[in-house]
C-alpha cells in the first residue's frame, strides 16, 4: 500500500482520532492542508462540503466517522465478532453525542455556554464509566474486547479535549481515568503527541478550547 492522503485543516478537531489510529498502527499517510481557498477549491469537491476526507488510492471517504469505520474494518480494528463489533458502534455514537455537542458549544455558544456544557459533563461521562468498569481490560486501555478498536482513538480523542476544557473532568470516573491513561501510554500514541504538529496545532480552528 502506497499511503493514505487526510485532507483537513491544521487542527486537531475531527481529524485527531484519524491520526491517532495511523500512528498508533505504523500505518503510512501525508496530509493536506485545505484552509487556504477551501470554500472555492475544496468545497465543492466534497460530497457533503465538509472534510476531514480520506483519500484511499482511488476511494474517496468523508465524514470522520465513516473514515474511522473504513480504516477499522480494513485493519482488523472493529472487534473479534458481532456483538463486539456492535458495542464499539453503540460507544462510538456516544462519543459522537458528546463531540457534537461540544463543537456546537465552542463554535456557537462558548462565552455563554461553556459553564453549563461543563456542568453537564458528569452525566455524559456516567454512562461510559458504566461501561468501561464492566470490562476488567478497560484498565489496559482497551475498552472493548480486549483489543484496541477505531472507537479507542476517537473516545481518547474526546477524553483529551475535554481535560483540556474542564482539568480534573475524569477524577470522578477511575475507570474512565485508568483507560484514558493507560491508552496514551501506547507507543504509537505517544509517538503521535510528541510530534512538533501535535504539540503546535490548536484543537479547534477559532482558537478557543
Amino acid at each position: 500500500m502506497s499511503g493514505y492522503e487526510l485532507i483537513y485543516f491544521p487542527v486537531k478537531g475531527r481529524g485527531q482520532s484519524i491520526r491517532y489510529l495511523f500512528h498508533d498502527n505504523d500505518l503510512q499517510f501525508t496530509e493536506t492542508n485545505c484552509g487556504e481557498d477551501f470554500n472555492t477549491k475544496w468545497k465543492p469537491k466534497m460530497v457533503f462540503g465538509q472534510v476531514p476526507c480520506l483519500k484511499d488510492g482511488t476511494f474517496d471517504i468523508v465524514q470522520s466517522n465513516a473514515i474511522l469505520r473504513h480504516l477499522g474494518r480494513k485493519h482488523g480494528l472493529y472487534g473479534s465478532n458481532e456483538n463486539e463489533a456492535t458495542r464499539i458502534d453503540v460507544m462510538n455514537d456516544g462519543v459522537e453525542d458528546i463531540r457534537g455537542a461540544y463543537v456546537t458549544m465552542i463554535y456557537t455558544n462558548y462565552e455563554k455556554g461553556k459553564d453549563a456544557f461543563v456542568q453537564s459533563l458528569p452525566n455524559k461521562l456516567g454512562p461510559f464509566e458504566k461501561l468501561l468498569a464492566a470490562d476488567a481490560e478497560s484498565k489496559n486501555g482497551f475498552a472493548v474486547g480486549g483489543k484496541v478498536s477505531f472507537m479507542d482513538y476517537n473516545l481518547v480523542d474526546l477524553l483529551d479535549i475535554l481535560q483540556v476544557l474542564s482539568p480534573g473532568c475524569l477524577d470522578k470516573f477511575p475507570a474512565v481515568k485508568a483507560y484514558f491513561g493507560a491508552f496514551l501510554k501506547r507507543p504509537g500514541i505517544q509517538k503521535a503527541r510528541n510530534t512538533d504538529q501535535f504539540k503546535n496545532m490548536p484543537i479547534n480552528a477559532n482558537g478557543k478550547q
